[in-house]
C-alpha cells in the first residue's frame, strides 16, 4: 500500500510561474497539484472547497495579497501548510506573512529540487527555515524580526514565553534560529537526532508555537537570539 500524494495548491499571479511549478511538482510520484489561483481571494475560495496539504503562496499579488490570504487560509478549519514565495527585497512581507501563520518561506529563484524539498519538509511537520538557501534570507529578515508589527498570538514578544524551557531546550531553540537542521543540531550538541526531535517538540509545545518557524520568530523577538549572532554563525 502506498501513501497518498501530497496535495499542493499554487498561488501566483503569473500563469507562467504556476505552469513551471506544476510541471516540476507533477513530475514527482509523491506530489500532485490539486489547484491553482492567480490571487489571494481566489486562493482562499479554492481552499475552502479543495482539500490541500501545502500551499505555495506568492506574496505580491493584485487584490488580496499573499499576506492577507495566508492569514485567511491558516484560519480555515483544517488549514494546509503555507510556504511563502519571496525575493530578497521583500523581507518585510516575509515577516508579516510568517506572523500571519506561514510555515516557512522559499526564494522564488530557488532550484526545483529545493522547492520539492520544501514541500515535503513542510508537509512532514517541519519547516523550510532550515534550508540552506533560506539561511541567507534569514540574515536579511532577522534585523527586523524584533520590530515586526502585527505579531500573531503564536509568536508573542514576551520573554516569559521562554521561562518553561530547560537550558538544553533553549540551546536547541538557538540552533534552530541559526537555521540548523535537526542533523546539524545533533552534531553540534553531541546528541542523537531522535533526541533533538524530542527537544524540538517540547520547545514548540512549551512556547505555544504552531511550528518551527514560529518558534524561531519567537527566539528573535524575545531577544534570545540577536541578528548579530546569526551573522556570526551563518
Amino acid at each position: 500500500m502506498t501513501d497518498s500524494p501530497i496535495r499542493v495548491v499554487l498561488v501566483d499571479d503569473q500563469q507562467l510561474v504556476r505552469a513551471g511549478f506544476r510541471m516540476v511538482i507533477d513530475s514527482q510520484p509523491d506530489l500532485t497539484v490539486v489547484g491553482e489561483a492567480g490571487d489571494g481571494a481566489a486562493a482562499v475560495e479554492l481552499l475552502r472547497r479543495t482539500p490541500a496539504d501545502v500551499v505555495l503562496m506568492d506574496v505580491r499579488m493584485p487584490g488580496v495579497d499573499g499576506i492577507a490570504a495566508t492569514e485567511q487560509v491558516t484560519a480555515l478549519p483544517e488549514p494546509p501548510r503555507v510556504v511563502v514565495l519571496t525575493t530578497f527585497d521583500l523581507d518585510e512581507y516575509v515577516v508579516a506573512a510568517i506572523g500571519a501563520g506561514a510555515s516557512g518561506f522559499l526564494l522564488k529563484d530557488a532550484p526545483p529540487e529545493e522547492m520539492l524539498a520544501a514541500v515535503r519538509t513542510v508537509h512532514s511537520g517541519d519547516s523550510v527555515i532550515a534550508a540552506s538557501s533560506t539561511r541567507r534570507l534569514l540574515q536579511h529578515v532577522a534585523p527586523i524580526l524584533r520590530e515586526a508589527s502585527g505579531a500573531s498570538a503564536s509568536a508573542p514578544a514576551d520573554p516569559s514565553a521562554l521561562l518553561e524551557l530547560t537550558p538544553r531546550e533553549k540551546e536547541v531553540l538557538v540552533q534552530m534560529a541559526y537555521g540548523s537542521s535537526n542533523t546539524e543540531i545533533a552534531t553540534q550538541l553531541f546528541v542523537s537526532e531522535a533526541t533533538v526531535k524530542t527537544h524540538v517538540g517540547r520547545v514548540l509545545s512549551k512556547t505555544g508555537s504552531r511550528d518551527r518557524v514560529q518558534a524561531v520568530v519567537l527566539a528573535y523577538r524575545t531577544g534570545l537570539v540577536a541578528p548579530a549572532d546569526l551573522l556570526r554563525n551563518a
